[in-house]
């Protein structure tokens, strides 16, 4: 509920989320130790709506909008400067990490 504490302190924060609808860094160790992937898949939460409830401004990037991207950061922006929080909520593909690396 960051989003809640950026509204009521007018800070002017912008957050990205790369939404790939699975806690990846996690299930990337769990499935191959427990053959599971109970708790780790998704649904491609609208994070943005969220954002939007809480009083900031929020949008979806996606494949059906991708090319108005620099007009979406545009208006982040510029909600960022009236004091507004916003939130760019991305939909991303799955990626495979090497096995071995490091996520922070």
């Amino acid at each position: 509920m960051e989003y809640d504490t950026f509204t009521r302190h007018k800070l002017p924060v912008i957050g990205v989320i790369g939404n790939d609808a699975c806690w990846t860094q996690i299930a990337r160790e769990q499935i191959p130790m427990f053959n599971s992937n109970v708790a780790v898949d998704l649904s491609r939460t609208r994070y943005d709506d969220v954002a939007v409830a809480l009083g900031g401004w929020g949008t979806i990037v996606s494949a059906e909008n991708v090319q108005n991207t620099e007009e979406l950061l545009d208006e982040a922006l510029r909600q960022s400067q009236q004091g507004r929080s916003a939130l760019l909520n991305v939909l991303i593909g799955k990626t495979d990490f090497r096995e071995g690396s490091i996520s922070v």
